[in-house]
């Protein structure tokens, strides 16, 4: 058995695999393999519309707002939010967290001009700023909800005079967030909500249309939410095997009951590294992510060694992304408990052959 701890592609529910292999091979009746039925059936249509419905219920999107399912990623999300709410000549707020956040404020530089309100790139961003001004005159917000390569948070969001742009790639529905606060909310599937190939967008309409520029069609909006999400094909796979997670985390009990397991699995994994004499956390205890828990060797030797002891266990995607080092244990939501305490176990193991 493997304990998946990559940090995106992430791991799926068991479940979810099992459906979506069955429909590779046949789909739904229609004697038609998912890869080969056409976009425009009704039997895709029911799944695009399944698949925002259960976005709109599961996050209690409020009227006002239209989901997108994307294509691009959300590096694309990056060139898209500015081309569609940043005026010639105006300005954008950009709060930078981490690299992500980094790669969005310069995209952004291409249509006007970006604020950095503040930024902890000074300690390797082990922290979330906290103390700074968000500029009334910017046209929007941005920040970025969880790091996944310095493993800090956003537990709380800041109150904004201007629409506030999102980027949850890897903590969208793990945990409950009111729509309302947000102008537009972004998250490429990978972590928490299918794979690879599709990008949750959720906008509240009547921020659009105000940037007095001409818009390309695919990278317009309004092109796409009055495309249904179909201006051009969709990727279909991608787009069913959301749907089929988010038929999961429903029936878990929604997202609130699947942030409640989320708290106590990152908890107990905080607490052995804490406690245990031979591992560290890096980041502010404050800012510590609960999607992605990272942390190093008091002594750097011990690296190789206990990687190896983690491959012998089947735990596997838990090495440090290549900028940082150290390790990194991604639990996102189809993570079970239980693969966190096979960690911990290696974890005492270790520790013990390492006095």
């Amino acid at each position: 058995m493997k304990h998946n701890f990559g940090p995106g592609p992430g791991i799926l529910p068991h479940e979810v695999l099992k459906q979506a292999a069955a429909a590779v091979i046949e789909f739904n009746g229609t004697g038609l393999s998912l890869l080969e039925v056409s976009h425009r059936s009704p039997e895709f249509e029911a799944v695009l519309d399944e698949a925002i419905k259960l976005v709109k219920e599961l996050l209690a999107v409020p009227a006002g707002y239209s989901v997108l399912f994307l294509q691009g990623g959300a590096s694309t999300q990056f060139a898209m939010v500015p081309y569609n709410l940043l005026p010639d000549g105006g300005k954008a707020a950009y709060l930078e967290s981490g690299v992500w956040a980094n790669k969005a404020l310069k995209e952004a530089k291409y249509f006007g001009e970006v604020e950095i309100v503040a930024t902890s790139k000074e300690s390797n961003f082990t922290y979330i700023p906290k103390d700074f001004t968000i500029p009334a005159d910017a046209a929007y917000f941005h920040i970025t909800s969880n790091n996944t390569i310095y493993g800090t948070q956003l537990h709380k969001f800041f109150p904004s005079p201007v629409p506030v742009v999102c980027d949850m790639s890897s903590d969208i529905f793990s945990r409950k967030i009111n729509v309302a606060d947000f102008g537009i909310i972004y998250a490429g599937a990978q972590k928490n909500m299918g794979p690879a190939g599709v990008t949750l967008v959720i906008v509240k309409d009547d921020i659009l249309g105000k940037s007095g520029r001409k818009i390309p069609a695919m990278l317009n909006y309004q092109t796409q939410i009055e495309g249904g999400s179909m201006y051009n094909t969709p990727p279909v796979f991608a787009i069913y095997v959301s749907m089929l997670t988010l038929n999961w985390l429903k029936s878990k009990g929604g997202v609130a009951e699947i942030e409640k397991e989320n708290t106590v699995k990152s908890k107990v994994l905080y607490e052995e590294i804490d406690r245990n004499p031979l591992f560290k956390a890096v980041c502010a205890v404050e800012d510590r992510s609960d999607m992605n828990v990272c942390f190093v060797a008091e002594n750097p030797e011990h690296e190789k060694p206990f990687l190896k002891l983690c491959d012998e266990k089947g735990i596997v995607g838990i090495k440090g992304h290549r900028s940082v080092g150290g390790f990194r244990a991604s639990i996102y939501n189809a993570l079970p408990i239980t693969s966190i305490y096979v960690l911990i176990d290696a974890m005492q193991e270790f520790a013990e052959k390492n006095k």
